[in-house]
């Protein structure tokens, strides 16, 4: 049985199809990125796995998590997957996080939530997360708000929500876009250490090929709402089968990114 199973995903708003009939699978501890354009329908086939799509979307196929259905169930039915058997790193940490509530409190309510810890053993635990993750001073960290960090710092607080209830998946949906080069870089290898760590799969989504490219074993590639080339990456990347997929490699080595440096 494989982790994840979407078939026929169709995500319509009104008379306008904005995801047509997406296929993927991962199994456990299976590493797949997303590809495409912004518009491509990538974000809305991460926000259906998660159970997140927007008001007014109306959505059909099928989303199979551990052999259960997500499509079709009702919120109350959902919302104890995500956090326990879902993480989502969200793109922009500052409008995910919540802007009241201290960095380990936020931290730590899927450790109460999913995990029965205390408060107090949440609190122990946040702190813990925010080292592991890379922050810096944990304890203080944890007694500030969100707009007391900077945005690199905000990610790696996102990332250690996504992970703290241990989940088999994890859903990065574009996490390091808003972050400069150097930040972008670490944040990928944390990604990347904590899923080989955690055993996790991670669904990784994102417009630009170097990046993805760093943390996948197979790619998908979407354009109009439809995936149009699937395989491993470094197959994907050497001899793309689709235009659109050799415009994207076309497009990365003009940044003087080299597909023969990816990681196998």
């Amino acid at each position: 049985m494989r982790l994840l199973e979407v078939e026929d995903l169709t995500v319509r708003f009104g008379d306008s199809t904005v995801v047509a009939g997406v296929r993927l699978s991962l199994g456990a501890g299976e590493r797949l990125g997303l590809i495409g354009e912004s518009g491509s329908g990538k974000t809305l086939t991460a926000l259906a796995v998660a159970g997140l799509l927007p008001p007014g979307a109306a959505v059909t196929g099928s989303v199979r998590f551990e052999g259960s259905e997500l499509l079709g169930r009702r919120e109350r039915a959902i919302a104890p997957l995500r956090g326990a058997g879902i993480g989502f790193v969200f793109q922009e940490p500052l409008t995910a996080l919540n802007p009241l509530m201290r960095i380990g409190a936020q931290i730590g309510e899927p450790l109460r939530i999913h995990r029965g810890l205390s408060r107090r053993a949440a609190r122990g635990a946040a702190a813990e997360l925010a080292a592991r993750v890379g922050l810096p001073d944990p304890e203080r960290i944890v007694r500030a708000y969100p707009h007391q960090l900077s945005g690199g710092q905000r990610q790696r607080v996102g990332i250690a929500i996504a992970i703290a209830a241990r989940p088999a998946l994890i859903v990065a949906d574009e996490p390091t876009t808003a972050l400069d080069v150097t930040v972008q870089a670490e944040i990928l290898r944390l990604l990347t250490a904590l899923v080989e760590e955690e055993g996790s799969a991670l669904l990784f989504i994102s417009h630009d090929l170097a990046v993805v490219a760093q943390v996948s074993r197979r790619l998908a590639v979407m354009r109009a709402g439809r995936v149009v080339e699937e395989g491993p990456t470094l197959d994907v990347l050497r001899d793309p089968r689709e235009p659109y997929t050799r415009q994207l490699v076309a497009a990365a080595r003009a940044t003087s990114w080299n597909p023969q440096e990816t990681p196998s």
